[in-house]
C-alpha cells in the first residue's frame, strides 16, 4: 500500500486546507458533495474512517481545484483518477500530427494510450487493438516503437488508419496535396464565370461538357440532396483527379475530410446532422453565436485541409519508429492473427482498444459521405451493438455475446501474462460479464472524466479502463 500512499499523496483535512489554502469547512464540503474521496491511512477509499485515520488526496484535490478555475469541476468526481481526465490538456495536443488527419466519433485521446503503454508495455512489444477505429492506438504504439496490430470491419477506418501510419516520401506529399488543391481552385473558378467560356479543363472539353461528364459519374442521390452544386463539382473534380498522384488514399481521406465540412448543415452540427438545409438558409448558429448559412463550395476546407495535412504528415513522420503497423479489415469475431503476426512464432503482448458502446453509435453512417462519395462497400450487418439496435436488454445480450466472441478469439494469439486494456462506457455493468465469457479477469478498474469531446458537447461523461489478463488455467 506504499505506493499508493505515494502516488495519490494522502493527507489529513487539516493539512490538505492549509497546503490548498482553504478552510477545514472547504475541504469537508467537497467530501460530502462527492468532490473528493475519503481515504484511511493506508490508501483504501472507504466510506468511513476511524477518529484520526481520514486522509483526502492532494492530487484529487488539486485536480478538482484546477477545474474550479477552468469552471469545468462539473466533469469531477470523487473515485475519477486525477491523471486520466487530462484536465489542462489543450485541443491542439489532443489532436496531434495525424491523429486529426480525418475526424471520427467515439475515439479515445493519443495521451490515453500513452499513458497506460508507458506504465505496462516496452519498446518492442506487439501491440494488438481488435476494434481498431481510426487507428489511434496504432500511430501512438508506433511512436513508442512497438509493432501494432489492428482490426476493423469498417474499409473505410482501415483506409483512414493506412494514411496515418504510411511511410512517406514527403516532399511528394505535399507536392501532390499543393497541386490537387491547385487544380481545383482553378476548376472553380470557371465554375463562376458564364458557362459560354471557351476554356478546356481537359483535352476536347468544355466545360459544360465537363460538368455534364462529372454529374454522369455521380450516382449518388445523398451526395445530390447534402451538397450544393457548386461543392458537388468540385468533390467530384477532386476525385477524378486523384488517379492521377501517387498517394492516393491519403488525397481520398483529405477530400473527405472536406467534404464532411462541406454539406447543407448547420457549422455546429457536423457529426451528427438530421436532414440538409436549403440553399441560402439562415439559421442560428450555436457555434459562432449568430446567423449562419451553410456552406455552398468545398473549395476552401479543401485549402484549409490540404495545407493542414502535408503539415500533420510531416509531423509524425519526425516521429515515427520503424516498427511494423500492419491493418487488417475483417471480422475480429474470426480473423486467424497468426497470418499477421510481425515475426513467426511470436505471440501478442497485449490489447489496447475501445470497442463500440452499446447503442451509441453506428459507425458506418457517420462517414456516410466517404462511402457514398467514393462506393466504398460497407460492412453495417457486422457492427456491434450499433445505434440503430438500442440498448433494449435483447441489444445487450447481443452485445455481449458479440464482445466476447471478439476477445475469445483474440486471445488464442496473446501470451498467457498479456496485459488487457478496454476503454467501456460501462454504464450498463456489462463488462463483469463480458469478461467472464471471454475467459478474462479484471485485475483492476481505473475511472476517468472525459472532457473537451469535440462536436459533442460538453455534458459530464465518464468512462472505465478495464485492466484484464487471461484466466489461469
Amino acid at each position: 500500500m506504499t505506493s499508493q500512499v505515494n502516488e495519490l499523496q494522502l493527507v489529513r483535512i487539516e493539512e490538505a486546507a492549509e497546503i490548498a489554502g482553504k478552510t477545514i469547512h472547504n475541504i469537508r464540503d467537497y467530501i460530502q458533495r462527492g468532490r473528493i474521496a475519503k481515504y484511511n491511512s493506508h490508501g483504501q477509499q472507504v466510506s468511513k474512517a476511524d477518529s484520526g485515520e481520514l486522509r483526502v488526496s492532494l492530487v484529487e484535490l488539486n485536480a478538482f481545484l484546477e477545474l474550479v478555475k477552468q469552471g469545468e469541476e462539473k466533469h469531477h468526481h470523487a473515485g475519477l483518477h486525477p491523471e486520466l481526465g487530462f484536465y489542462g490538456l489543450p485541443e491542439y495536443k489532443r489532436t496531434k500530427h495525424v491523429h486529426r488527419l480525418h475526424p471520427y466519433l467515439g475515439k479515445f485521446i493519443p495521451q490515453l494510450v500513452e499513458w497506460f503503454l508507458n506504465r505496462y508495455f516496452k519498446e518492442d512489444d506487439v501491440i494488438l487493438d481488435p476494434f481498431m477505429g481510426s487507428g489511434t492506438t496504432l500511430v501512438q504504439g508506433n511512436e513508442m516503437g512497438m509493432h501494432t496490430i489492428g482490426v476493423d470491419i469498417s474499409e473505410f477506418n482501415c483506409r483512414i488508419a493506412k494514411v496515418k501510419t504510411m511511410k512517406y516520401d514527403i516532399k511528394l506529399v505535399r507536392q501532390e496535396i499543393l497541386d490537387a488543391e491547385r487544380r481545383v481552385k482553378t476548376f472553380s473558378s470557371h465554375l463562376t464565370h458564364s458557362a459560354d467560356m471557351d476554356l478546356l479543363l481537359f483535352p476536347d472539353e468544355k466545360m459544360q461538357r465537363l460538368k455534364q461528364s462529372l454529374l454522369d459519374e455521380c450516382s449518388s442521390e445523398y451526395l445530390k440532396t447534402w451538397f450544393s452544386p457548386r461543392a458537388l463539382y468540385e468533390m467530384l473534380y477532386y476525385k477524378r483527379l486523384i488517379t492521377q498522384y501517387t498517394y492516393q488514399d491519403l488525397l481520398r481521406i483529405t477530400l473527405s475530410r472536406a467534404a464532411r465540412s462541406s454539406r447543407l448543415i448547420p457549422h455546429y452540427d457536423l457529426a451528427t446532422p438530421k436532414s440538409p438545409l436549403p440553399i441560402g438558409k439562415e439559421y442560428w448558429c450555436r457555434k459562432h453565436n449568430r446567423m449562419c448559412k451553410p456552406i455552398e463550395e468545398c473549395l476552401s476546407k479543401i485549402h484549409a485541409y490540404s495545407g493542414d495535412t502535408a503539415r500533420r504528415i510531416e509531423e509524425f513522420d519526425r516521429l515515427r519508429t520503424d516498427k511494423s503497423v500492419t491493418i487488417i479489415q475483417a471480422d475480429s469475431r474470426a480473423v486467424d492473427l497468426g497470418n499477421y503476426i510481425p515475426s513467426k512464432g511470436r505471440l501478442i503482448d497485449g490489447i489496447f482498444t475501445s470497442p463500440p458502446y452499446v447503442g451509441q453509435i453506428d459507425y458506418h453512417d457517420q462517414h456516410i459521405y466517404a462511402y457514398e462519395l467514393f462506393g466504398i462497400p460497407r460492412n453495417d450487418n457486422l457492427e456491434i451493438g450499433p445505434k440503430r439496435s438500442g440498448k433494449s436488454k435483447k441489444a445487450q445480450q447481443d452485445y455481449i455475446v458479440g464482445i466476447s466472441e471478439v476477445f475469445r478469439n483474440v486471445c488464442r494469439m496473446l501470451r498467457d501474462d498479456a496485459k488487457i486494456f478496454v476503454v467501456a462506457n460501462d454504464r450498463l455493468k456489462l463488462y463483469p460479464e463480458i469478461a467472464k465469457k471471454s475467459g478474462l479477469r479484471i485485475i483492476e478498474e481505473f475511472h476517468r472524466a472525459v472532457t473537451k469531446r469535440t462536436e459533442q458537447g460538453d455534458d459530464p461523461y465518464q468512462e472505465t479502463i478495464f485492466f484484464m489478463m487471461k484466466e489461469k488455467d
